[in-house]
């Protein structure tokens, strides 16, 4: 095993121990519940948005789930790459996970794999077909949550008069 190997191996352990964003709150502006049929891990996830500046930005995402460390990492993982980024730009490094999952282990070309921090260590994930699906379960729950954020947002509150 390289060394590359060792810290990639080392970054899905302790986010898998230390598990950044758990735990659900009461409200959100969208939420996502995503279970991998094949071997049962499962997340919660829930999108907080910030509107205060205009063009919406994840505020925050938290989420709850069980399964294998590879999932419950990558969900950890994700909440630390998009806190405090404007959709588009969350939505690109999804993007940019997902391309990396499809490319059977070999790494991304720049610039894509610089946005991508910390989730570079699922890299040797995706030579592995049946934990591909471990692996995109949050950032699948992401884009449901947010996409529902986003509708909710958009159709403001409620004409009461």
């Amino acid at each position: 095993m390289s060394n590359l190997d060792q810290l990639y191996q080392q970054v899905i352990l302790d986010h898998a121990k230390q598990r950044t964003g758990r735990g659900l709150r009461e409200r959100a502006d969208g939420e996502s519940f995503q279970v991998n049929p094949t071997c049962g891990d499962e997340v919660r996830l829930q999108v907080h948005l910030d509107t205060s500046t205009g063009a919406p930005r994840i505020g925050e995402v938290t989420w709850e789930g069980m399964g294998c460390s590879i999932s419950q990492a990558s969900t950890s993982v994700l909440t630390e790459l998009i806190r405090d980024l404007p959709v588009a730009r969350a939505d690109e490094i999804t993007e940019a996970f997902r391309a990396l999952m499809d490319g059977r282990g070999r790494p991304l070309a720049e610039p894509r794999a610089e946005i991508l921090g910390d989730a570079t260590a699922f890299v040797g994930v995706a030579r592995y077909p049946a934990r591909i699906k471990c692996a995109l379960l949050g950032w699948m729950a992401l884009r449901d949550a947010t996409a529902q954020a986003l509708v909710a947002d958009s159709s403001g509150p409620e004409d009461t008069t």
